[in-house]
């Protein structure tokens, strides 16, 4: 697999925010999920749940060793700590695609590219396809397909992320975009693609007994297929539509780039043609999007890439868990928390990065799927219970749509911190274990971003994986 990264790009709107850094190294906050577990809080999960947190973060600690610092190296040990760049976010991602050859395209401050790429080992080939003067993104993805070996080449902007899955990309069209459903924007323009299947119905339960709500039927896992993109719509507000999601699936011996000029727009010189004459097809993802191109963006990005690798690592975790149950706290690890607030109203939902494209693999993973939740802000008054009732439908229908599935909503509104369904207490496990009796706590596993999340699954006698919330902070 063959991929070519935009890195040249000016990044004039950014540099209220950086300066004399190339775009597509803007630093991006990084955190540790065994860190916070084991030194910066002052805790520690009980024993045989570290290694799992650990082992999440990609870094385990010896038999014996309490923490990093116990650990040979001490705390010089790997935690990735600290800001990372950009295009490691970018390049993590590719490299988990097992991409064999990347072409970086080059202008503007390009010596810091090549000096951040030069300066570490890759698990591919590299060369840089190097703008003396600005080609546009059309003359620099020219050069850079003419540094390609094959005829299947990827083409990803050095400044987005969007880490769908390039093995769904058939190339049976000479350009195939990879497209970003979205809602409420005016940022970007839209594509229109030709009417694709009708997708099943989504059902959920409404209001079940009271502090509980369970899925029904839950739709298929949506297919991403290949559409025909037929135009692109200048910027507007659009209220729901598909994006340029900034990944490209070129057929090299389909495309001729030959007849224009040096320097001109991929986007205007031909998207725009060829979707008109029908040689442009269009896959859609849900995967996590995001563009740093603006400052506001670029904040954002600051605690979702490190939110969307966390998911990804406690993921990977999951699915060696020796366990057929898994439970989960609500607020940092389905959804952003907000410090010193609570989700009130459906709008203020925002799921974590990364979540809803994992609960297809956690729905075939376990038998069953448990929402353990504390929301006393019901109980101080400061939201009602029609309120989170409303909340939890939204987040239900979510989850059937992204084609996962969540068999059981637990949550406990109480204020006082005594009352037996509140965690740590294991009120909600045994209500679980009442309706769900196959459910064992040897064989269950818990996920969460808090002591009272480990205290519950200690209480519990469960395995228990740490989301660090340092990670979305």
């Amino acid at each position: 697999m063959e991929v070519i990264v935009l890195a040249g790009g000016l990044g004039t709107r950014l540099r209220s925010v950086i300066h004399e850094i190339p775009k597509c190294l803007a630093p991006i906050a990084d955190a540790s999920i065994s860190d916070w577990a084991d030194t910066a809080s002052g805790w520690s999960v009980f024993p045989g749940a570290i290694s799992m947190a650990e082992r999440a973060s990609g870094w385990s600690v010896p038999p014996g060793a309490k923490n990093k610092a116990d650990a040979p190296g001490g705390t010089d040990a790997p935690c990735g700590c600290g800001p990372v760049p950009f295009l490691q976010y970018l390049l993590d991602w590719l490299c988990a695609n097992q991409v064999e050859h990347v072409v970086f395209s080059v202008g503007y401050l390009r010596e810091q590219v090549i000096s951040f790429v030069e300066g570490r080992e890759w698990p591919f080939s590299y060369d840089f396809a190097v703008e003396e003067t600005p080609l546009g993104t059309g003359g620099g993805i020219r050069l850079a397909l003419g540094m390609c070996h094959g005829d299947h080449v990827f083409v990803v902007n050095g400044d987005t992320f969007y880490p769908v899955d390039l093995t769904v990309f058939s190339f049976d069209k000479p350009i195939t975009l990879a497209l970003k459903p979205m809602k409420d924007f005016d940022r970007y323009g839209t594509v229109v693609v030709s009417e694709g299947p009708t997708a099943d119905e989504i059902y959920f339960s409404g209001r079940g007994p009271k502090n509980q709500i369970s899925s029904a039927i839950a739709t298929p896992p949506r297919k991403e297929e290949s559409l025909q993109v037929m135009a692109f719509h200048e910027k507007q507000y659009c209220s729901e539509g598909l994006i340029n999601g900034g990944v490209y699936a070129i057929d090299r011996s389909r495309l001729d780039l030959s007849s224009l000029p040096e320097r001109f727009s991929f986007e205007k010189e031909v998207l725009e043609p060829g979707a008109a004459i029908g040689e442009v097809g269009g896959v859609v993802s849900d995967a996590y999007f995001i563009d740093i191109g603006i400052p506001e963006d670029y904040e954002r990005a600051q605690w979702a890439l490190p939110a969307w690798k966390a998911v990804k690592r406690v993921s990977s975790a999951l699915m060696e868990a020796s366990a057929d149950t898994l439970f989960l706290d609500r607020d940092g690890v389905l959804n952003r928390h907000l410090p010193g607030d609570y989700v009130r109203t459906p709008a203020m939902w925002e799921w974590m990065p990364g979540v809803l494209e994992e609960f297809p693999r956690w729905a075939a993973r376990f038998r069953r799927i448990v929402l353990v939740s504390n929301q006393r802000g019901v109980g101080k008054g400061v939201m009602s219970d029609e309120d989170l009732s409303r909340i939890h439908a939204g987040m239900m229908a979510d989850i059937l749509a992204a084609g996962g599935r969540l068999d059981l909503a637990l949550y406990c509104t109480a204020v006082e911190a005594d009352d037996p369904r509140r965690k740590p207490n294991t009120g909600m496990f045994r209500e679980a274990q009442q309706l769900f009796p196959e459910i064992d706590a040897k064989s269950s596993v818990m996920v969460g971003d808090s002591p009272s999340d480990a205290a519950f699954a200690e209480n519990c006698g469960m395995q228990f994986i740490l989301l660090s919330p340092e990670a979305v902070s």
